[in-house]
């Protein structure tokens, strides 16, 4: 029997620094949906490491800086080229960075198609056209950490290693799938009495 965790009225999962990897069936479900990802951050010159890291080199998504450069990186099963979108970090003070992927059509195999853009603060600074995986990222492990990646790297750009975020502070990560919570659920339902 497999456990899903409902989605909150809100739309919002909020996670914070110094928790353990969150499962990824019970983590906040960006299959197939629209999502925003924002995290409250405090920068400094020397900001290194994940900001957030979910799945693997299988499959996975993540926020990190590194030489100076906030990215994003949307890792679609593996296969070449990862989708990355980056910008000049900022250098100080608190800062609030993420992105915002809109689900615009659907791909030869029911993967959701879309722009993703990057921001910091309320500047949109970068955007590209990816695909997301439609199922999980990984059949088990590889959850959802905040200031690390656990095990198995889900970019090239740090692999082999945890990357944990140092010389800055992470407050918290908001995941919202709000906008895209009723339209997700018709689909669902459509899909099940397509069955009977």
């Amino acid at each position: 029997m497999e456990f899903k965790v409902p989605v909150p009225p809100s739309g919002q999962y909020t996670y914070y620094p110094g928790t353990t990897e969150v499962p990824e069936r019970s983590a906040a479900n960006v299959h197939g949906v629209s999502y925003k990802i924002v995290a409250d951050v405090d920068f400094t010159p020397d900001t290194e490491g994940v900001v957030f890291a979910h799945g693997s080199r299988f499959g996975g998504h993540a926020l990190y800086v590194k030489d100076g450069q906030l990215s994003y990186v949307y890792n679609f099963l593996g296969i070449p080229p990862e989708n990355v979108v980056s910008t000049p970090a900022p250098t100080s003070g608190r800062h609030l960075v993420g992105v915002s992927f809109t689900k615009e059509g659907t791909g030869e195999y029911r993967e959701a198609t879309g722009p993703l853009a990057l921001f910091v603060d309320d500047e949109q600074v970068a955007e590209t056209p990816i695909r997301t995986v439609l199922g999980h990222f990984s059949l088990c492990g590889e959850g959802l950490c905040i200031g690390y990646d656990s095990g198995d790297a889900v970019t090239q750009a740090y692999a082999g290693e945890r990357f944990e975020f140092r010389d800055g502070t992470i407050h918290k990560v908001v995941f919202d799938i709000a906008d895209d919570a009723y339209v997700d659920l018709e689909a669902h339902l459509a899909a099940a009495m397509s069955r009977d």
